[in-house]
């Protein structure tokens, strides 16, 4: 990343020297919908990211220029409640939560961009909100913990801008290691470091360029399912508050009782908290076919069982079945759209992208976008992140 593209285009605008802070996007290698049901991710931040040239300004106004659409915005400190801008929100949320927090954050001017692709479930929600509260902080002289930067940024999501979102995306951003994945549990936050040495294999991601729009309905009714999953098993096992808590057998013993396509949204869930472990033992021991096999079985799990993939998910990771150089794939998010993330052999990167391309073109007309990412440190400045 060029970081002086951003420092050059502040000084261009602002005359004034700024810092520079970098804040990434992320993956998630396994363990997808497991958070609101208390169990484990695997996430990573990523290559891609987000850039913010900051300086205060001695007022009490803030403004903001978002290179990439070109649009500006500004507003004063005791107004950011009123933001309205989309974007500008997310930046107006952590300053309102920064206030809850009794930390004094007077004006200051912002230039921001970068490579995070939009709508490729990367999060560049998370991104914006960490990068911009670290900046905050660093101007300001607050002594933040990164824990407390998260979440306030988790509820400039929440509360602001009005997306129930869970914690992963903005812990990934913050606690990331490069070369790393961390695998967090959602219960009470314990985490741990594992190494990524992917060596052979690089990740390349697969996005649809579609996203349905019964995605967030859809959402709302998975968890709602699990919930009735949970309470349907409590009464066979007292002790259970969450499906986290729970064994295959439990359900087998407490499915009767259950409607509709519960237990299979509960046999998912439970299945994937445990893939996570066996995941964090793969990378352990490089056994790469391993993980593989395991990001076939989620997908396979997400798509039949969870059912929130969606016919352009299912013919990317299909398309890999048959060929070799893929160690393993599965879609990555939420669901209905976005992205694949795919374990290939880096050489016949070159081959498995062009199949994976032209095949998804002969089904829809057109070719899927390519990231390719490698797992790098979470959000700091430019200056922190040369010295590492």
């Amino acid at each position: 990343m060029n970081y002086s593209y951003f420092e050059q285009e502040f000084q261009k605008k602002y005359g004034r020297q700024p810092i520079i802070v970098r804040s990434p996007g992320r993956i998630n290698i396994i363990g997808e919908h497991t958070d609101y049901n208390q169990g484990f991710v695997l996430p990573a931040a990523v290559d891609k990211e987000i850039v913010l040239a900051m300086a205060k300004n001695d007022s009490d106004t803030i403004r903001v220029t978002a290179l990439d659409v070109g649009e500006e915005v500004e507003f004063r400190t005791d107004q950011a409640d009123q933001v309205e801008e989309p974007w500008a929100k997310y930046i107006a949320g952590v300053l309102l939560q920064f206030q809850k927090l009794s930390l004094d954050i007077r004006g200051f001017d912002c230039v921001f961009g970068g490579t995070i692709p939009l709508g490729a479930g990367m999060s560049s929600s998370a991104a914006l909100e960490c990068g911009i509260g670290y900046g905050m902080a660093r101007l300001f002289d607050h002594e933040l913990d990164p824990l407390t930067l998260v979440k306030a940024a988790q509820r400039a999501e929440n509360e602001f801008v009005g997306v129930k979102c869970g914690i992963m995306d903005q812990f990934a951003n913050v606690f990331s290691k490069e070369g790393h994945v961390i695998k967090l549990d959602c219960r009470d936050l314990r985490y741990e470091y594992f190494p990524a040495e992917l060596d052979t294999h690089t990740l390349v991601l697969f996005d649809t360029q579609v996203k349905h729009s019964l995605g967030s309905s859809e959402y709302n009714v998975r968890r709602k399912e699990c919930e009735e999953g949970v309470e349907v098993i409590s009464k066979h096992y007292p002790n259970v508050t969450s499906l986290r808590d729970c064994t295959l057998e439990m359900l087998e013993k407490a499915k009767a009782g259950m409607t509709g396509k519960v237990a299979d949204r509960c046999e998912y869930v439970i299945s994937e908290i445990s893939r996570v472990e066996q995941a964090c033992e793969a990378l352990q021991v490089k056994a790469l076919d391993e993980l593989g096999r395991l990001m076939y079985e989620t997908h396979d799990g997400l798509s039949q069982k969870y059912e929130v993939s969606c016919v352009e998910l299912d013919v990317l990771v299909d398309l890999t079945r048959s060929m070799n150089a893929v160690a393993g794939a599965r879609m990555m998010g939420g669901g209905f759209g976005g992205c694949t993330i795919n374990l290939v052999d880096k050489t016949h990167r070159d081959t498995v992208i062009s199949q994976v391309k032209s095949g998804y073109a002969e089904k829809f007309g057109h070719e899927p976008k390519v990231y390719e990412v490698s797992l790098a440190e979470g959000t700091g400045t430019a200056e922190e992140y040369a010295l590492k």
